[in-house]
């Protein structure tokens, strides 16, 4: 039992059987990031254990095969293999830990507690892979989620059950934005998969942006980006099946993955290494075939059953909303909200893009009022973007256009609006009644300056 007890999410023997006592395989070869083992009868997906030196074993997943010659990939560093080492088959899927004694606790991609606060009180293991949920038996998304930002409530609501993308280039703010939603989202229970990113971010989430009483009730899954490309896969989809486990048991579930393209990425990685060609920008075939696979399994389940509202965060490199994972996530995603650097260099936070970012369930769960004063707010906003370089050099005149006069006079009740501090919470009712106090007011006399202090600061103090 010393392997079950070096492996535990491999667990029991009945998990794993073995498939033959006396039949082992050896590596052959070392191509980049895969290994090419001989001798092996094993099943795509099935893992093997690698005896890298008589003192160290190391765990490896079946990532393809051509003839006779087996490709794995491993899930730890194999610093000190040499050919011929020998392979060890497990037959069966790998078995992951789920259930409420995950609370407060902080897993690696495979299960292990890397928290320092001894076993998981594991209520039960399964399948890394969901059951597939018939897309005709889900809850239509029909009540709003309070999410404690005030741009998002009023302007970008969001429903329980509907699963949106955070898109934004490097050091916009997609982490901090995640954390306030963390703090103030209402939610039973919260899922966060910390994939791909830097190590130091994992610590500082967890401290700063859940906190003692966020931890209580949150699963941490964290891959940094120093793991291999198949831990980062695997932590993205253990992040998944840990709040999809909650859903079953009727709760509602808040889904943070930071992010969807470090996942991307370690497929591309994978699908590279094992000769699976290169389509758009590097991109294998197989990247965007995942990418559905693990969003359509958020979401609502049955009627009288729990939901999972999942956000994930793009990063759109070189800020290009038209990367192409950022393009087919939009395309299976229910809304984005894209943050802007123009706004974070200018200290607007959360810097929110308005008028790129849509939640498409939202005109079907808010009140008619609700959605015509927030028609009327990216009208007024939108029309002063158009012509801001007009206004700034003193060309337009007044009077020219009344819309166009009461986007000036208004927009630094606007700009306000969409401003909050990483500490503040807006509830959803408070949110929405300060839009529909703006949108219902006359247009302002004072300054712009005065204004915004006089409107905005007012409601902040309530």
């Amino acid at each position: 039992m010393a392997l079950f007890d070096k492996y535990p999410h491999l667990k029991e023997p009945s998990v794993f059987k073995a498939a033959s006592p006396h039949v082992y395989g050896r590596i052959t070869r070392l191509i980049g990031l895969t290994l090419e083992a001989v001798g092996l009868k094993v099943a795509l997906g099935d893992y093997c254990i690698i005896q890298v030196t008589p003192e160290m074993e190391t765990e490896a997943e079946v990532v393809g095969f051509s003839g006779d010659r087996i490709y794995l990939m491993p899930l730890h560093r194999i610093d000190g293999l040499q050919p011929g080492a020998q392979v060890m088959p497990q037959s069966g899927a790998s078995q992951v830990p789920v259930g409420f004694g995950l609370l407060g606790r902080v897993i690696n991609g495979i299960g292990q507690p890397i928290d320092g606060k001894g076993e998981l009180d594991a209520e039960r293991y399964v399948s890394l892979q969901g059951e597939i949920i018939n897309p005709l038996s889900r809850h239509p998304i029909d009540a709003p989620l309070d999410v404690g930002i005030r741009s998002i409530n009023g302007l970008l609501t969001v429903g329980a059950g509907q699963r949106l993308g955070l898109f934004a280039g490097s050091g916009v703010g997609k982490s901090v934005l995640l954390g306030m939603m963390t703090r103030h989202t209402e939610a039973d229970v919260t899922v966060v998969g910390l994939i791909g990113e830097r190590g130091r971010e994992v610590r500082e989430f967890i401290e700063q942006s859940l906190g003692l009483e966020g931890m209580a009730r949150s699963v941490v899954v964290a891959s940094p980006a120093d793991d291999s490309p198949l831990m980062r896969l695997r932590a993205a989809e253990l992040t998944t099946r840990i709040a999809e486990y909650f859903r079953a048991q009727g709760k509602r579930v808040l889904l943070l993955m930071d992010s969807l393209t470090r996942y991307a990425q370690a497929q591309r990685e994978i699908a590279l290494a094992v000769g699976e060609p290169p389509a758009t920008k590097g991109y294998p075939p197989s990247v965007f075939a995942r990418l559905p696979r693990l969003v359509e399994r958020a979401g609502n389940a049955q009627s009288g059953e729990g939901s999972i509202t999942a956000f994930y965060t793009v990063l759109t490199e070189g800020d290009d909303q038209q990367d192409p994972i950022a393009d087919a996530a939009r395309a299976i995603l229910d809304g984005h909200i894209v943050l802007s650097r123009d706004l974070a260099e200018q200290g607007h936070y959360p810097a929110i893009d308005i008028e790129a970012s849509i939640s498409r369930v939202m005109p079907q769960i808010i009140s008619p009022e609700h959605l015509a004063k927030a028609l009327e707010f990216k009208r007024l906003y939108s029309r002063y973007q158009q012509n801001a370089d007009l206004i700034s050099v003193g060309a337009y005149a007044r009077g020219s256009d009344p819309l166009t006069d009461r986007a000036i006079e208004m927009l630094p009740v606007l700009q306000a609006y969409l401003q909050q501090g990483m500490s503040e919470a807006f509830d959803q009712q408070r949110s929405i009644q300060e839009l529909i106090m703006l949108m219902s007011m006359p247009p302002p006399n004072k300054s712009p300056q005065q204004g915004m202090k006089g409107q905005v600061s007012q409601g902040d103090r309530r």
